[in-house]
């Protein structure tokens, strides 16, 4: 990194609202912060002591509750203590750089997690009698490392280029946590061609993973079409549309960010808000209520919970 920056600490304007919403919004997101955390440490819970969920699908559902859980552990935290009190908004030079590196690493690496479920679903649905085989427990271990590795680089990429660059001031970051558009407002220094490396990074990992869940889903509805009971078909369905929910809520709003042209500005923070905040919370709701084998899962974990009390 660059010896040359003079900021030490920067500073979070946070959402942009009026100062009399403060107290309300700080309920707001701690409500939702909680109960993110919950619901995805019941899905690792339910899924860790009910032995007929130990398949791929959920396999890599346990990843992304882990991954969500901490996705939103990585800004929300951050936005509460901005809320709470005007001292809450300061954040250190090194401290922001993290922030940072956790939110492309844990983001990029959901990122290609909702790529290789996808891909999951499509062998699961095309090739019932080979599924097995073909996802093993080898492939499955194989296929979630090579996403946290690739997100690691990912991240890597960013936030070197990032912080590589001088930053004498001013020190005030138009968001609600450390990402590359706003901190780069801030360099004393040309930063067109970072821009640019950003853009096209981002780009290609976002848009690439995109198109090939696209190209999964459409191979699916291909091979579901020849299903030929309606119900078997309903239930091929109803296996993905829970996948889909969730893609369309992460990877919209982030397209929307890092793809648009032209200047960024406070409708940024507010579009942010549904794949940083509301995604994590949406994704152990839409599994947990869709999902008639986590439900019964739930259900037998309750009973057992109730007959323990009750000894």
């Amino acid at each position: 990194m660059s010896n040359v920056s003079l900021v030490t600490t920067f500073i979070l304007t946070g959402l942009p609202h009026a100062p009399a919403l403060d107290t309300l919004l700080f309920g707001v997101f701690l409500l939702i912060y909680v109960l993110t955390v919950l619901g995805n440490l019941l899905i690792l819970l339910v899924i860790r002591l009910d032995s007929r969920l130990h398949t791929p699908m959920y396999y890599f559902l346990t990843n992304l509750s882990f991954i969500d859980m901490w996705f939103s552990t990585v800004t929300v935290p951050k936005m509460l203590m901005t809320l709470a009190s005007p001292g809450g908004r300061a954040i250190s030079f090194h401290s922001c750089m993290a922030q940072l590196y956790c939110f492309h690493f844990l983001g990029s690496t959901e990122c290609f997690l909702y790529t290789v479920m996808s891909y999951d679903r499509y062998l699961a649905i095309t090739y019932p009698l080979r599924y097995a085989s073909m996802m093993s427990g080898r492939t499955c271990a194989l296929l979630a490392t090579s996403t946290w590795l690739s997100g690691s680089l990912h991240s890597a990429v960013q936030t070197i280029l990032t912080f590589r660059l001088p930053f004498c001031g001013p020190n005030q970051i138009q968001h609600y946590f450390c990402d590359a558009p706003p901190i780069l407002k801030l360099a004393c220094a040309d930063t067109s061609a970072n821009e640019r490396v950003i853009f096209v990074n981002i780009g290609v990992v976002a848009s690439g993973c995109f198109l090939l869940i696209v190209l999964s889903y459409v191979s699916i509805v291909c091979s579901v079409l020849r299903i030929r009971t309606s119900e078997g078909r309903h239930r091929a369905f109803q296996t993905c549309a829970s996948h889909c929910i969730v893609v369309l809520c992460f990877f919209g709003p982030g397209l929307f960010i890092y793809l648009r042209p032209g200047s960024r500005d406070a409708v940024d923070g507010a579009v942010a808000v549904f794949y940083t905040v509301l995604t994590p919370l949406l994704n152990p709701v839409v599994y947990t209520l869709r999902n008639k084998e986590v439900k019964r899962a739930l259900l037998k974990l309750r009973i057992i919970s109730v007959l323990i009390q009750g000894k």
